[in-house]
């Protein structure tokens, strides 16, 4: 029973640990994330300052994984080069070294205070930024109480002959205690806790200094898992940033495990203490990784390039931008007025998934629309490159009018997209969280202004593409509709909610929003009308009817 005890401490303790880290984490995340990613991206010139920047972000937010995945997601969107995207890397290992020096110290005192500090701070706090400085606060101090908390469980171990059975045959197997050891930091999703935990079982003199290298080799190998199963769905650049710094540490970690046996006894003369060895080959590890690699980072760029290939072109990549044709801006315009129809295209099927979202809380729907949106900002990007290339060559008056309502529209339909993607697609979220639902008028509502929003798309991309004056009059007095349904189905919902309906109750703020949002996104869409029925002098400067004074 006392063992069952002790396994049932350690488990909490270590559950503990990990609660800490993500506290941390997201904390630093919610409260500089914008920042650190402006940071990040920013500070990247050459490799020592790549390194840098690495280093400093994961002692910020106390996880490789999370400056994995932010610097993936830059290296995907092309904003850091994967030269310097690897360094990074190389940086984020010796940071999550450096962090385990700092909470191996004997803060047990300090723990209290940041966890008071931390709750005081959320609760105090109106802001985000606040609440996520007291987030990370309050993680902090429960990582350093989970320590305290492994210390006192790990205390009976030292005496327990089943583990030191299991340890000291564990030790004869250098590459079982490999696996294991990655195996934990892989489950962890966390090397830290991991070499943290060796640490401990040092201090107490349950393992030796060999197996406490191996064990610290096997941590770092599991630890550069996660990040690579967490960007895998990133693009072809965030794999490849994963896969070589997966392949870096293990490169590492055997070459650890097979000079175990040779750096032990050495390393032990240096350091006594096998806990204070285990942490000074943690930043050993990471900065031989560093010295070795980093001259060579552009060799392995390339050898990366050659193991995982670009995909083949899927739907983000243009279709119609035909670089030969810039030559010729009446050819050219015409590739991006069909390149942004399909731009078109493919915000219809966003707001046909988001609607679905709404009927159906399936959650799968949300990730389809990050996806397409992502597809959108990409195709948004590659029009707006085309055009400004074409703005080089000599335009006459009607091409470059052309050419600015073609980069109008597309701007129009990549503000829809994210008003889709971080309104509407929010708002399906929150819905199937709560688990509320709609009433069936206010459901039917909601699919009426879909409907005619999607009608309402059709005009407008055939308007773009045939600039008839007719179907851009008939677009603009869509308007008032639009804003007729939205002022009757909200007039519809007060009373229901005057009548104490329990769905719309619970409902009431979503139903509303999304009202908000449909008609932003018609705004959008009536706006590709007004340049045609500017040039035909159909427009009035303002809709105010002049005062009796004037």
């Amino acid at each position: 029973m006392s063992s069952t005890l002790v396994l049932i401490d350690l488990l909490g303790a270590g559950a503990l640990l990990l609660w800490g880290l993500r506290l941390i984490k997201t904390g630093m995340l919610r409260a500089f994330g914008t920042s650190l990613r402006y940071w990040i991206g920013k500070s990247t010139r050459n490799r020592v300052s790549a390194v840098v920047v690495g280093i400093l972000a994961t002692l910020a937010v106390q996880s490789s994984t999370a400056t994995a995945v932010i610097t993936a997601s830059f290296a995907a969107r092309d904003l850091v080069s994967g030269l310097m995207a690897q360094a990074i890397m190389l940086g984020a290992n010796i940071g999550t070294s450096l962090a385990a020096v700092i909470l191996s110290l004997d803060l047990h005192w300090l723990s209290p205070v940041l966890i008071l500090v931390g709750v005081v701070t959320f609760n105090r706090s109106r802001y985000a930024a606040g609440k996520g400085v007291g987030r990370a606060i309050l993680g902090l101090g429960l990582m350093l109480l989970a320590l305290a908390l492994m210390g006192q469980a790990t205390e009976p171990v030292r005496t327990s002959d089943i583990v030191i059975y299991i340890l000291a045959h564990l030790g004869g197997a250098p590459v079982f205690a490999l696996l294991f050891a990655a195996g934990l930091a892989f489950l962890a999703s966390s090397s830290l806790a991991v070499v943290l935990f060796v640490v401990l079982l040092g201090q107490a003199g349950i393992v030796s200094p060999e197996l406490a290298l191996v064990l610290v080799a096997g941590a770092n190998l599991g630890g550069a898992v996660p990040p690579y199963l967490a960007v895998y769905g990133e693009g072809v650049e965030a794999r490849r940033l994963a896969a070589t710094n997966l392949a870096i540490r293990a490169f590492g970690a055997f070459a650890l495990t097979g000079l175990a046996g040779v750096l032990g006894p050495v390393l032990h003369r240096i350091w006594p203490d096998t806990g204070v060895l285990a942490l000074s080959a943690h930043i050993g590890f990471s900065t031989v990784l560093l010295v070795v690699f980093l001259p060579v980072l552009g060799p392995l760029a390339r050898l990366a390039e050659k193991l995982i290939p670009d995909a083949p072109e899927g739907k983000a990549a243009p279709r119609y931008l035909d670089e030969s044709a810039l030559a010729t801006p009446a050819l050219a315009l015409s590739a991006a007025a069909r390149e942004t129809l399909r731009l078109g295209d493919m915000v219809r099927e966003m707001l046909e998934a988001s609607m679905i979202a709404l009927k159906s809380s399936d959650p799968a729907v949300r990730e389809q629309l990050a996806e397409i949106e992502n597809d959108i900002d990409r195709v948004h990007g590659e029009i707006k490159i085309y055009l400004s290339r074409l703005a080089r060559e000599e335009l006459d008056e009607e091409d470059s009018r052309r050419a600015t309502e073609i980069m109008s529209y597309a701007v129009n339909l990549e503000h829809i997209g994210d008003i889709i993607d971080s309104g509407l697609s929010e708002l399906a979220a929150k819905k199937a969280k709560r688990r509320l639902a709609f009433s069936a008028e206010g459901l039917a509502e909601i699919v009426r202004f879909y409907d005619r929003t999607l009608e309402i798309l059709d005009i407008a991309q055939s308007v773009f593409l045939s600039r008839d004056a007719d179907l851009a009059r008939q677009l603009a007095a869509c308007k008032s509709e639009v804003r007729r349904l939205e002022t009757e189905s909200a007039e519809r919902h007060l009373e229901r909610l005057r009548a104490r309906r329990t769905e719309t109750l619970e409902t009431s703020g979503l139903h509303l929003d999304i009202l908000r949002d449909l008609k932003r996104v018609n705004a959008h869409l009536i706006s590709v009308a007004y340049p045609i029925l500017d040039d035909m002098g159909a427009l009035r400067d303002t809709r105010l009817r002049p005062s009796s004074k004037t």
